[in-house]
């Protein structure tokens, strides 16, 4: 008993004195009781907005906030409300309000993010090939003032625009502070303007869209004194974009004595190699897994 009377003792002239972090562990439920109802702070408070915390009892008192970035201490008459200024409760989380006189009492209440007034937008990849499916994607996050994540669901409304070509318009509904969307690339190359936007609110990002791999691989070649040359038609993609000079294109000569591959970039919108071949040649061309027609030349004479 003895020991207990002792425990409560020092609890109790603790309460007045540490700090909102340790008051739970130094004044257990037995000293420092949380009587909710001689502090009553507010249910909810939008983030950067002056509110107060009403008190009863008489005398004077310390008061203790403890939030997300905030921890003040200050005296205080109880009876009194409690002022909490603006500053002091802008970032949104959970915020536990402690006054300590004989004993200590205390009490939480939420700060909520305050309306949208900044929207954080990334979009990938910076680089697509064009006619692919689900290729770009996106995520927009909305803030408020305070740089807090506003978790209320809102509308954010993505499009994607080619040139003068809407390619889509989509609303999407925030979860947990978060809008994204996924959507196929275009047909043309060219810069394709991503937004997102909200009420007032507007982002822009650009993706570049090049050709895909090449499609109709057609070559022509002709014999010289060195051997054969030979060169591929204007490579473009299955929807008639120039496919990006420096694209590999692969030349491969079998003659009746063996094969030999000779590698070749695309340059203006050719790929040409020299191959040293004087019998009987066929001549296959590829890039990447697409094939071409196949050249025949004869010996030479």
């Amino acid at each position: 008993m003895l020991w207990l009377i002792s425990s409560a003792w020092a609890n109790r002239r603790l309460c007045g004195k540490i700090s909102p972090c340790l008051i739970a562990i130094a004044c257990p439920a037995v000293v420092c009781l949380a009587q909710v109802e001689g502090l009553r702070p507010p249910a909810s408070v939008v983030a950067g907005t002056e509110t107060s915390i009403s008190t009863t009892g008489s005398g004077k008192a310390t008061f203790y906030l403890a939030g997300p970035s905030t921890s003040t201490k200050h005296e205080v008459s109880l009876g009194e409300d409690i002022r909490l200024p603006p500053a002091d409760v802008q970032s949104a989380g959970r915020y536990v309000a402690v006054i300590c006189s004989q004993t200590c009492q205390s009490a939480a209440f939420y700060v909520t993010a305050a309306k949208p007034s900044a929207l954080s937008f990334l979009v990938h990849p910076s680089r697509v090939p064009v006619g692919h499916s689900d290729a770009v994607s996106g995520v927009a996050l909305p803030f408020d003032q305070f740089r807090n994540l506003v978790v209320e669901p809102v509308t954010i409304d993505f499009q994607l625009t080619a040139g003068a070509a809407a390619l889509m318009s989509r609303p999407m509904r925030t979860r947990d502070g978060v809008g994204w969307f996924r959507a196929s690339s275009g047909k043309s190359a060219g810069a394709l303007e991503v937004a997102a936007s909200l009420n007032h609110l507007s982002a822009h990002r650009v993706v570049r869209q090049v050709a895909s791999d090449p499609c109709n691989l057609r070559i022509k070649g002709q014999r010289t004194a060195k051997g054969l040359v030979v060169e591929t038609e204007p490579v473009h993609d299955c929807a008639g974009n120039p496919v990006p000079d420096g694209t590999i294109v692969t030349f491969t000569a079998t003659e009746a004595n063996g094969r030999s591959t000779v590698d070749a970039p695309i340059k203006q919108g050719i790929a040409r190699a020299q191959i040293a071949a004087s019998g009987p040649t066929v001549i296959s061309v590829a890039s990447g897994v697409v094939m071409g027609n196949e050249l025949r030349v004869e010996a030479q004479p």
